[in-house]
């Protein structure tokens, strides 16, 4: 989604943004994809733990270069990072709305109406998006549930 979004933010390094979606689930390929929901600050350690040892193992260019852009992420101050985070989370709510109903779990009903709203706030444009989500999310459940 990023790379189709460089028109809408055109004074934003969306090759930057670009390179932290690419990277950001990385730390999944030793601890497995556990929900946001489930998912404990003691898993958010391990995971970090993990990935880190993983990074400092390759060439030192790239160790660092990827050691900054975690940084970044995990510091939410940019709106480079901001955009990531958001894009990371409407592109879940896509694949939820995209999924049969009998996969969502019962708490996912409700989450999906509310989540992300406080991470696009700052852009209107990635508000209307997530309202579009919502939208589908809405038709969704209303035409599955008959």
């Amino acid at each position: 989604m990023a790379f189709l979004l460089k028109g809408e933010f055109p004074d934003v390094d969306m090759e930057k943004v670009i390179s932290m979606c690419l990277i950001h689930d990385l730390g999944e390929c030793f601890t497995g994809d556990i929900p946001t929901f489930i998912k404990t600050d003691n898993d958010r350690d391990v995971e970090a733990s993990l990935l880190s040892k993983w990074v400092n193992t390759l060439p030192e260019d790239i160790s660092r270069m990827m050691t900054e852009l975690y940084s970044e992420m995990d510091k939410q101050e940019t709106v480079e990072a901001k955009i990531y985070k958001a894009l990371d989370k409407l592109e879940a709510l896509i694949q939820h709305n995209e999924s049969p109903l009998d996969t969502w779990s019962e708490n996912e009903f409700e989450l999906n109406k509310t989540y992300a709203f406080d991470t696009v706030r700052f852009s209107s444009w990635l508000t209307s998006l997530r309202e579009e989500i919502l939208s589908d999310t809405l038709k969704k459940i209303d035409s599955e549930q008959r």
